[in-house]
């Protein structure tokens, strides 16, 4: 077991210690652009982040979020009386869908303003 750790510690370092020595053998103008895509900048890279995209992203993440939150319902009527379980399914659906219907007539789900 000892044998295997040191191996492994010494593989590991071995690499590490190759992969900072390698790129240094042969730098070049285009390995030492800020860019390697072929172009040069043209501006800055900063560029403004779009809200839109970000409430998107929380929206999609919601909704999978409800989909993971619904996918133990069809297990669970096999177990508890569906009685039990239906309230609490459709009381997550209609929490969801009240956000849904107020974010799209807010206007939140259009792209463009």
């Amino acid at each position: 077991m000892l044998a295997y750790m040191l191996l492994t510690i010494a593989l590991s370092l071995i690499i590490a210690i190759i992969s900072f020595w390698l790129p240094l053998l042969s730098p070049d103008t285009e390995k030492l652009s800020p860019y390697e895509c072929g172009f040069d900048p043209l501006g800055t890279a900063r560029l403004p982040y779009s809200m839109r995209f970000f409430l998107v992203a929380i929206l999609f993440l919601l909704f999978d979020l409800e989909i993971a939150l619904l996918l133990p319902t069809p297990w669970s009527a096999q177990l508890l009386p569906p009685l039990a379980i239906t309230p609490w399914a459709l009381l997550i659906l209609l929490l969801l869908t009240v956000g849904f219907v107020y974010e799209w007539t807010q206007g939140g789900l259009e792209w463009a303003e």
